[in-house]
């Protein structure tokens, strides 16, 4: 990748998770490790405790990745951190439909942050599902998804985790179009139960795009959460074993969860990261 030689490639983490244990950070970093050793790309990686510590990076970086995070994408509404980090996304979005700034900023929004940003948008409703949604489930394109360069070389459908007690549900399509916005997946079909299926990703416009889903999730760092006594526990109180062991069975399919791993991210890194070069 010629368009970076000699360049300093400076990315910021939003971290959501406000100090609860997680695997996500943790895979966030080693795909982004992972995919500048590949490309032999010069990185600086700084992280930022949203939540905690009342932080936000500023306009200094080139790309910004937000994670996934406890709790409810509504309630918190109002409260500091979260009026910091509305002003931190309107201030990239700001950045960026500033004509006299020809080298935009890429954002990837995960989980909870997806669920804020659509809320930020108003382009769809973000309320509580009936009951949780944890596992590997299959996650199916739309048209708009098949063109999309960072689900560039996923199947359809493909298979990824789902960790979340909200959702995003019921778009308004007359926003999601005059934004220019594009719903990407949406979540299994499931014709057992009268519920509308969740959108699980958006390009929100050409420099921000978010999941519902996981794409940084890895099967060591699943499986490691599910062999803690304390969440097999709890997934087979709420699911079942039978569903516990499929999960555990999912994660060495390396056609699944590490397919979605090995792509997702690092497409986006390679998108946002090509478009460095000032014209």
């Amino acid at each position: 990748m010629n368009w970076t030689e000699n360049k300093l490639i400076k990315i910021a983490v939003l971290d959501l998770y406000e100090g609860f244990p997680n695997q996500g950070m943790r895979c966030i970093q080693e795909i982004v490790e992972h995919w500048a050793q590949t490309n032999n790309i010069s990185f600086t990686y700084h992280t930022y405790n949203v939540r905690q510590e009342l932080v936000v990076p500023d306009l200094s970086y080139d790309l910004y990745i937000s994670s996934g995070g406890p709790g409810s994408p509504l309630e918190t509404e109002g409260e500091p951190w979260d009026n910091l980090y509305m002003d931190w996304l309107r201030m990239v979005e700001n950045w960026n439909n500033d004509v006299s700034n020809p080298v935009k900023k890429h954002v990837f929004f995960i989980c909870h942050s997806f669920q804020l940003a659509c809320r930020y948008y108003d382009i769809a409703e973000v309320c509580k599902r009936k009951s949780t949604s944890f596992g590997v489930f299959p996650i199916h394109r739309m048209h708009e998804g098949e063109n999309e360069t960072v689900f560039q070389g996923m199947r359809d459908p493909f298979y990824a985790v789902d960790s979340r007690d909200y959702q995003v549900i019921s778009p308004n399509h007359q926003k999601l179009r005059k934004m220019g916005a594009q719903i990407l997946a949406i979540e299994k079909h499931r014709p057992h139960v009268p519920y509308e299926r969740a959108i699980m990703s958006i390009r929100f416009n050409d420099y921000f795009i978010g999941t519902q889903f996981h794409p940084e999730a890895d099967a060591i760092g699943m499986s490691m959460y599910l062999q803690r006594e304390d969440k097999k526990a709890g997934v087979i109180e709420n699911h079942g074993e039978a569903k516990w062991k499929s999960m555990v069975e999912q994660l060495q399919d390396p056609e699944k969860i590490m397919w979605t791993y090995k792509n997702i991210l690092p497409n986006f890194l390679n998108l946002a990261v090509g478009e460095l070069v000032v014209v």
